[in-house]
């Protein structure tokens, strides 16, 4: 809905938002349909990467959807043209498949990266671009809570590449004047996550375990500690960083409730009623690539963007079983 007594500000502009149709960009295009913007929507829909056409139903005649890879350069610089804003959400998370398939990863989260810049560069250099980082970039931390300053030394192929890709959108601000922020985002739930593999986010796949009455397995201890954001404070985010006229050039942390995965499964299970969790053994492909506690300072945030994270872990698990319970056949 938009904001009472505030004109808003993406009444009318022309958006792209890559990744349009997966779990992040599908909130955010609902949330900017809600006020006016004009959208076009880029996804692939690799299967098992997360897009799905169903994320966009509230506003499938509000947007315009086009099916294509970021990759294709031909298509992106037609796609790029007249765009006020850009959120460059598109990519793949997997920290495992990164390192079963590299040259997979490589080519979506680092040569498409610089092939979309390229395309802006040439065909519209006044837009603004949002890129979505990751807290994958810094590895293990060697302090907490870890700000945007912390050394980056990633314990997988996924975390190299995010580099290198928030490293080409910060160089080209520096070098060309296209103005880019990257957010590098946490662990993420709610509404919309696809549910039918862990392997791009395990919050969303606990609640779907806990859902189908399955015990929910945890690695090592289960005392890993995550920054935890509910997606609605993720939009947030993207929604004042896009507006904004401050902060261009710089990489930003995003963070929320820091936990352990026991006790969000704790919580969960509280909240849903019932269900079961069993701590196991580490997985030898997880546990080399295992990075400890993580818990994000969002204070450059607050201080440029006047962000914070207000959903508290009851009412986001809570909204996010409402929405899988109601819509499962979609996402199972």
């Amino acid at each position: 809905m938009q904001r009472k007594n505030k004109p808003s500000f993406y009444h009318g502009k022309n958006i792209l938002i890559t990744g349009g149709a997966g779990f992040i960009g599908s909130s955010l295009a609902i949330r900017l349909a809600d006020e006016g913007a004009e959208q076009v929507l880029v996804d692939a829909l690799i299967p098992g990467y997360g897009g799905n056409l169903f994320n966009l139903n509230p506003v499938k005649d509000l947007v315009k959807i086009v099916k294509t890879d970021i990759r294709n350069r031909e298509k992106m610089n037609g796609l790029v043209k007249g765009r006020d804003i850009i959120f460059n959400l598109a990519g793949t998370l997997s920290h495992v498949d990164s390192m079963t398939d590299p040259m997979t990863d490589l080519e979506i989260n680092c040569r498409a990266q610089l092939s979309f810049l390229e395309s802006v560069r040439h065909f519209n250099p006044t837009t603004r671009i949002i890129y979505a980082g990751t807290r994958n970039q810094y590895g293990k931390a060697r302090y907490l809570p870890v700000d945007e300053d912390h050394p980056q030394e990633p314990t997988d192929i996924n975390g190299i590449n995010s580099i290198a890709a928030e490293k080409y959108h910060l160089m080209y601000t520096r070098v060309y004047g296209i103005k880019s922020v990257s957010l590098r985002m946490s662990n993420i739930y709610g509404p919309r996550h696809q549910m039918k593999h862990p392997r791009q986010g395990v919050l969303n796949y606990f609640l779907r375990q806990i859902m189908d009455g399955k015990t929910v397995l945890l690695y090592g201890s289960g005392q890993q500690v995550r920054d935890v954001n509910y997606i609605d404070d993720v939009v947030e985010a993207l929604y004042l960083v896009g507006l904004s006229k401050n902060g261009w050039g710089q990489a930003y942390n995003l963070g929320g409730i820091p936990l352990s995965l026991k006790d969000f499964v704790k919580y969960a299970i509280e909240i849903y009623g019932r269900g079961k969790m069993k701590v196991v053994p580490y997985p030898a492909d997880r546990k080399k690539i295992e990075i400890g506690d993580y818990q994000a300072s969002w204070e450059k945030m607050r201080k440029t963007y006047g962000w914070q994270p207000v959903v508290s872990l009851k009412e986001g698990i809570a909204k996010t079983f409402a929405y899988y319970s109601k819509y499962k056949k979609y996402y199972w």
